[in-house]
């Protein structure tokens, strides 16, 4: 139907040039024919034939005017519905205007973020992208989420500042409910990595500032130097203060996201989500970046959401999601022994041997830990003879 519709419109604008064209210059034709005529038995005639030609050309381009509105009036129209829908939507997610003094009394002095139970639907949705998740993430430990394309990890992590309300269920940031934080509260805590690095127009300096007009060149230095952005930008002509475009598009997509990571870094929160925001670094930049953050990140929560094994192969806690759903949770060698969605991601990133080595490895520290396990909660206190 767009088609059609496109395709008529096309017709009649094609039409439409030639059409008045020829009406224009027919009537210019036809002014001049009648003016020379009656010149001839007055040439006296020849000013009203000018002046007649001029008022007839402004009458005719009035009317091609009109004839451009009557095509450009319904698509304004159509384009001030549109920007009227998006003006007069009230956003779904309601804040409070100023966080309260119970709330912030209530905070704990180490920051925690966690999920109790929670499910989410997108709005007309049949089915949920999220269902019954639950997990708590500590201050000092990294908490990683992995799963197949579509799993909801992304909608996941989306659900700690607040960008969509829970269908069911309670996120809390520090023990307290996210809905009794005000907006500029709640976000203070939070330093947000998305996929995609988004960059803004100005210098390399404002881009690293942004989340923290305030901080020190001493801070930015640190904070390029940890996110291992510090070398190119070392290269640029003015350095810090070189030129970005809007949208990072003179900047290659590795170099936007590790100056995102910079960002959040300088903005110093007590909780970094980094959503899948390493898939742009070779696996050298990964590594070095990984072990430069342990430092600055020891005392945040530290939330990532990763495709490469290799990126979250350390972390405290994986979580392992799978149609919306927790199936697996654990360290890396834990879950290899528990948990086949992990297995098989590990197994499709790398080779079949360093595949078997792992799985190996995992089965010693698993036999290892139950034995432990049972040693450590046998009641029956054996000596001598019952030992043996």
């Amino acid at each position: 139907k767009i088609t059609k519709v496109d395709l008529f419109i096309s017709r009649i604008m094609s039409l439409e040039a030639p059409l008045m064209t020829l009406i224009f210059n027919g009537t210019t034709i036809l002014c001049v024919w009648v003016g020379i005529n009656l010149m001839q038995t007055d040439f006296s005639y020849l000013g009203n034939m000018i002046a007649f030609v001029q008022y007839a050309t402004e009458v005719i381009l009035s009317f091609l005017l009109i004839a451009v509105l009557f095509v450009m009036i319904p698509r304004a129209s159509v384009s001030a519905k549109r920007i009227n829908e998006v003006v007069s939507t009230r956003p779904k997610v309601r804040w409070l205007e100023k966080t309260t003094l119970e709330t912030l009394d209530a905070t704990t002095s180490k920051p925690s973020v966690e999920f109790s139970h929670v499910s989410f639907a997108y709005d007309g949705a049949e089915t949920n992208v999220l269902t019954d998740i639950s997990f708590r993430a500590e201050a000092g430990q990294t908490t990683a989420f992995v799963g197949s394309t579509g799993s909801g990890k992304s909608t996941l992590v989306s659900l700690i500042p607040r960008f969509f309300d829970v269908t069911e269920g309670i996120i809390k940031v520090d023990d307290i409910d996210i809905k009794n934080y005000a907006e500029n509260d709640l976000m203070s805590k939070i330093g947000f990595v998305p996929q995609k690095g988004r960059l803004f127009h100005g210098t390399v300096k404002s881009n690293i500032t942004f989340g923290n007009l305030n901080a020190t060149p001493a801070e930015i230095a640190k904070a390029a130097e940890v996110s291992q952005s510090a070398e190119f930008i070392s290269k640029l002509e003015k350095t810090y203060d070189s030129f970005i475009a809007q949208g990072g598009s003179n900047v290659s997509g590795g170099q936007k996201q590790r100056l995102s990571i910079a960002r959040t870094l300088a903005k110093h929160p007590e909780i970094y989500i980094f959503d899948d925001s390493f898939s742009a670094l070779d696996m050298k930049t990964d590594a070095k970046l990984r072990t430069a953050l342990k430092e600055i990140t020891k005392d945040a929560v530290v939330i990532i959401v990763a495709q490469r094994i290799s990126t979250i192969k350390n972390a405290d806690q994986i979580v392992v999601l799978d149609s919306g759903k927790v199936v697996g949770r654990g360290t890396h060698y834990e879950l290899l022994g528990s948990s086949k969605v992990y297995q098989e991601i590990t197994r499709s990133q790398l080779s079949e041997s360093e595949f078997k080595s792992e799985m190996k490895h995992a089965e010693k520290l698993n036999i290892s830990a139950m034995l432990d396990h049972s040693k450590s909660t046998d009641p029956v206190k054996t000596t001598g003879k019952e030992s043996h």
